[in-house]
């Protein structure tokens, strides 16, 4: 991994370029920084997602999800470097079945609502989708893992499972799409 930084305006930055991992430049707009951007977003909207009340064993499945979002950064910062693994996708694959074990199944289309907490899984499950289409735009103009682009695609069906789970967790159930509503 790259230095620690033992200050935090460097002032490197000013020119539109940031620093890679690897010591390269790359321009601020670049591909791959959104898509560390969206990746760092992600993390950030699961943080605000652990503050709110959830089961205790979810909270420690989000915060280990949150390092995986940290170890994919450093991954995109420094190409051509692997630390999401097919072991983190499987491990995702894992609690989607544990999550979705005791839920109805679905037979109509459900709004993003109900709890705080779910809106905000939901929250986080949009952002992860960008983060998916991101890392997709990195991988079609450069070579990048595919572990990545199938943890974020997991991760994004995980957010939306976890907050139906949410929802009936306080008490609640899912806010049914109504198709033939009253317009």
């Amino acid at each position: 991994m790259g230095n620690r930084l033992s200050k935090i305006a460097t002032r490197t930055g000013d020119a539109g370029t940031t620093g890679l991992g690897d010591g390269s430049r790359i321009a601020k707009d670049a591909l791959r920084v959104h898509a560390m951007g969206d990746v760092d977003e992600l993390n950030s909207q699961i943080g605000v997602l652990l503050c709110e009340d959830m089961p205790e064993q979810m909270k420690h499945e989000l915060v280990s999800i949150q390092h995986d979002l940290f170890d994919m950064g450093g991954e995109l910062c420094i190409p051509g470097y692997t630390m999401i693994t097919e072991a983190q996708v499987t491990r995702l694959d894992a609690l989607l079945e544990k999550y979705n074990a005791d839920l109805p199944p679905l037979k109509d289309f459900i709004l993003p609502g109900g709890s705080r907490a779910a809106a905000t899984a939901n929250v986080c499950r949009t952002v992860c989708r960008r983060a998916e289409r991101a890392i997709v735009s990195v991988g079609a103009t450069e070579t990048i893992n595919e572990a990545p682009r199938q943890y974020m695609n997991r991760l994004s069906d995980l957010l939306f499972v976890l907050s139906r789970v949410l929802n009936r967790y306080a008490g609640g159930s899912d806010v049914l799409w109504e198709k033939e509503r009253e317009r």
